[in-house]
């Protein structure tokens, strides 16, 4: 069996567990608050099921989304027409990013911008999106830094995930690869759905995340040609950064 990106079996745990409009330490309140003032065409990236766009289309703002997974992008837009929303979904990876299009903000939630394991790849993403705004268009993305329990090889877990249907999916991960000096780990996913104690399927993800401290990232930013670079914790515009455990914002500007 292949591994999978995000399958079908974790787009159905991801639906789960991350509900439209769901607020991880208050991140939907703050794009929304942050983008309010948008009167351009806003592009998600990594945009997933659709946890975020959602409300933002619902707010009235005029916002696009791409994703590499065929299959979040679907559920997202199954989501946007039963609430019938508008809206333009693409599939692409962000280091191939091509679009006619130029926003005026372009934003990446969740933490999502860790999943793109090569330096390299992160790199040329952030170029393209660099492209992609217009002058003083702003890009706006979160991070979050590991704790010593990610750096843990061997390390393994198990979660069960009950669905409203009868279904249960199973989900076992174990760290196969941690690399400080290259700042990623990569974990192996095996989820397993059931009904009535028969299984009915099985998928293999890879899961790799990129690390990336603090002020290395605003660095990374501006070797890009971003400007303006401003740091923020707890999603809150312009707190300091204090403890390892926030998340933080970046929220940089192509010049013009």
């Amino acid at each position: 069996m292949s591994f999978s990106y995000y399958g079908e079996l974790c787009t159905e745990v991801y639906d789960l567990t991350k509900k439209i409009g769901h607020s991880f330490g208050g991140d939907v309140e703050y794009y929304r608050d942050r983008l309010k003032s948008c009167n351009g065409k806003i592009l998600e990236a990594m945009v997933g099921s659709g946890r975020v766009i959602i409300p933002l289309l619902e707010s009235g703002l005029r916002v696009d989304g791409v994703d590499s997974s065929p299959e979040m992008l679907a559920s997202c837009r199954q989501r946007c027409d039963e609430r019938g929303l508008q809206v333009n979904l693409f599939e692409a990876k962000l280091q191939e990013l091509s679009s006619p299009d130029k926003y005026e903000a372009i934003i990446i939630p969740g933490g999502s911008f860790l999943l793109i394991e090569q330096r390299e790849e992160s790199i040329a993403a952030l170029k393209r999106l660099y492209e992609h705004l217009k002058p003083g268009g702003r890009l706006m993305l979160d991070i979050f830094l590991p704790n010593s329990l990610e750096f843990e090889k061997g390390k393994v877990g198990t979660s069960t995930y009950n669905f409203p249907n009868g279904d249960t999916i199973t989900m076992e991960s174990k760290r196969v690869e941690v690399n400080l000096f290259e700042q990623y780990t990569i974990s192996y996913f095996k989820y397993e759905k059931w009904r009535e104690g028969k299984l009915l399927q099985t998928e293999l993800q890879r899961f790799a995340l990129r690390w990336y401290g603090i002020e290395e990232f605003k660095l990374v930013l501006e070797s890009i040609g971003f400007s303006d670079v401003v740091v923020s914790a707890d999603f809150e515009f312009g707190k300091q950064p204090s403890k390892a455990t926030k998340s933080y914002v970046y929220e940089a500007v192509k010049k013009s």
